[in-house]
């Protein structure tokens, strides 16, 4: 597979909200040692060992309480960094996206990529046992072209308006206040990700903000862990089984 080297390039219109998404993405990069230094007792409490991620009877389960919800996050960061990569690597890349297109979506993939490694940093630390940290995920998108552009913008579209969803959903149940902190940072970076795909489909127009995704009350939508799982695993991408049974 020829490899593109991921570097800046034409930007044209899209000058303005390519700023906007490099800043946010270094922002998160910058807060990294925050999540990574706060062990599980940092408020005082100590969750509780049985609902710790870890392998149980031969899968591995995400977890509970906040680090299940930070290994849940790390699981969808793994996917979407993953995509991306695979995206901005394709053959057909530099034919299928012109310039000011490419750099959207590398832009996208840098902060994908920012985001998976900061929660493998982040849980290692706050778990002090790499056997509890969700390993590597393996992915497979049979039903992706990678080589189209519907194809790869439609499953960007999706994996972007999950994601936000999910944070927005997941955020309820985090306790510890830097948890929240940092997930609230990560969500608005993955909003503005679901909204640059959005206008790529449908430049010019509202769906950047379109009622499939924002409520009467103005809101992103918001689903809790045991709804979001199973349609990510509809989607056939993450091929590596693990389970989720102390995730609300």
């Amino acid at each position: 597979m020829k490899k593109v080297e991921v570097k800046e390039v034409g930007i044209g219109s899209f000058a303005s909200r390519r700023s906007f998404l490099k800043l946010s993405g270094l922002t998160i990069a910058g807060t990294g040692l925050l999540l990574a230094g706060c062990s599980s007792d940092d408020d005082g409490g100590t969750p509780d060992s049985g609902q710790l991620p870890g392998v149980r009877n031969g899968k591995f389960d995400l977890g509970g309480g906040d680090l299940g919800i930070l290994t849940y996050a790390y699981a969808l960061e793994q996917l979407e960094a993953d995509f991306y990569t695979r995206v901005v690597n394709g053959n057909q890349f530099g034919s299928i996206f012109n310039s000011e297109e490419q750099a959207v979506l590398v832009d996208l993939y840098r902060h994908e990529v920012i985001h998976r490694e900061f929660f493998k940093a982040a849980l290692t630390g706050a778990l002090e046992d790499d056997a509890r940290v969700l390993p590597s995920l393996e992915f497979a998108y049979d039903s992706v072209n990678f080589n189209n552009r519907a194809s790869v913008l439609g499953t960007a579209k999706a994996l972007e308006d999950t994601g936000v969803k999910a944070y927005n959903g997941a955020g309820r149940y985090i306790e510890n206040a830097d948890y929240l902190l940092i997930a609230g940072k990560i969500v608005s970076v993955e909003a503005r990700h679901a909204a640059a795909i959005r206008e790529l489909i449908d430049p010019g127009t509202a769906a950047f903000a379109g009622n499939d995704v924002v409520d009467a009350n103005g809101l992103d939508k918001a689903e809790r862990p045991s709804m979001v799982i199973p349609q990510v695993a509809a989607l056939d991408f993450i091929q590596t089984p693990f389970t989720a049974n102390y995730l609300p």
